[in-house]
């Protein structure tokens, strides 16, 4: 019993350690190809947006609440208000709308891609920065939900095959 659960163990962690590792290397290379764009971010999502069980619901809803938290930063981000507070407000309407739309497992998703969408190196506020933001949580999402389905159609065909 011992062998069999540390088994199922070690192919559960190998699966999920595959897909994070690939994920962030695939946009890391992204990163390095189009230095333009803020790609640095797609390497946080994925790492985030990765599931451990491999879950394709969970994956999706994940990608779902990172849109959320892109979407509530980006709307937010207009506002003159100071940074701080932006972020609080964002952080309590990107829980409520996360509750209200049953995105509870993923709302550290959502809060993280909010906290993306206002992080500022530079010293220029432009809209077109958070708008770039956003785009690249979702590729980091896209890559991590990609990986996930790949894998389970993989699964599923090994154990066609073994049936």
């Amino acid at each position: 019993m011992l062998n069999k659960t540390r088994m199922q163990y070690s192919k559960y962690f190998n699966n999920y350690l595959f897909r994070c590792v690939l994920g962030v290397a695939i946009c890391y290379l992204l990163y390095i190809e189009f230095p333009q764009y803020p790609l640095s971010w797609s390497i946080v999502s994925v790492a985030l947006a990765t599931d451990a069980d491999n879950d394709n619901k969970l994956a999706l809803e994940r990608m779902e609440a990172n849109l959320l938290g892109g979407l509530v930063g980006l709307l937010l981000y207009f506002l003159p208000l100071p940074d701080l507070l932006l972020i609080c407000i964002g952080v309590a309407v990107t829980i409520i709308l996360g509750r209200l739309l049953k995105l509870d497992v993923s709302l550290r998703s959502a809060i993280a891609a909010l906290v993306i969408i206002f992080t500022r190196e530079e010293y220029s506020k432009s809209w077109t920065i958070a708008l770039e933001r956003v785009g690249c949580v979702l590729i980091g999402c896209l890559v991590a939900m990609a990986l996930t389905l790949c894998v389970n159609l993989y699964r599923r065909g090994e154990r066609r095959k073994v049936s």
